[in-house]
């Protein structure tokens, strides 16, 4: 989970500052978690504790109510209303990455992440873009290669992963759907050969870096294994003890330490 996390800081700079190269500077003073965090964080805190994902969202929005949320889910957030509001945004599948590493049949995390994107993103591509993201990270972690995964995400929800990023960068802009960036953090997971080199890929294409490299980075650790010391180093001490003491607990809970 904390490639994800590194990968929501690492891109945040960008997010409306598009850069369109791999050489940038990784971690820059203006750096700071995004709702990217706070959200994956929350996903995280209620499988540990079993706890309802909408009620949990809600608890974490409100505790960090200026972490740059969507007009339509901070709206929701700060009702009293948990009903769903039809988006196919890629809040759902940005958040979802700890349904990918917690549990351990891919039939059940196929369950999870539609369970965790429907209480908000109950359009057909918001379930998609989450359970897109979820199984990639599954898989990878247990043992499927580059070339099985793209297979397998290709024909189980017909994303477009023949592009490289190279054909992508020039024309791509600023997408927070769902079917306009999950496939871009594939691609750009794909296309990787290390942690950084994927979440510098991701953060190139321009648009919503911050997500974008959140996805990457969720996939880079699952594949890769480990998060560099020296990010993940960073990363930490960037982030309040209260998420890092959720974090933890998710790692041993997830095996990830």
């Amino acid at each position: 989970m904390i490639g994800a996390i590194a990968g929501d800081i690492i891109g945040s700079v960008y997010e409306h500052f598009s850069i369109k190269t791999t050489d940038f500077e990784l971690f820059h003073q203006a750096s700071r978690f995004t709702d990217d965090t706070v959200l994956t964080v929350a996903i995280a805190d209620s499988i540990i504790n079993n706890q309802d994902y909408a009620q949990t969202m809600k608890e974490y929005t409100r505790r960090f109510p200026n972490a740059g949320y969507g007009v339509n889910f901070y709206r929701w957030a700060f009702s009293d209303n948990l009903k769903p509001y039809y988006s196919f945004g890629n809040g759902s599948a940005m958040r979802v990455s700890p349904v990918g590493f917690a549990f351990a049949d891919l039939e059940t995390v196929l369950k999870e992440a539609r369970s965790s994107a429907s209480v908000t993103h109950n359009h057909p591509e918001g379930i998609k873009g989450a359970q897109a993201v979820a199984a990639a990270v599954h898989l990878v972690r247990n043992g499927h290669s580059k070339r099985r995964l793209k297979n397998y995400i290709t024909e189980q929800f017909g994303y477009n992963l023949d592009r490289t990023i190279d054909q992508i960068r020039p024309n791509y802009q600023f997408d927070v759907s769902c079917q306009g960036s999950v496939p871009e953090a594939i691609i750009a997971f794909l296309e990787s050969d290390n942690y950084e080199d994927a979440v510098r890929k991701a953060v190139s294409l321009g648009g919503d870096s911050d997500t974008l490299a959140c996805m990457t980075g969720a996939l880079a650790q699952a594949y890769y294994g480990e998060v560099p010391y020296k990010i993940e180093e960073k990363v930490r001490s960037m982030l309040p003890l209260d998420l890092l003491s959720v974090i933890d607990d998710f790692n041993h809970y997830a095996n990830l330490v």
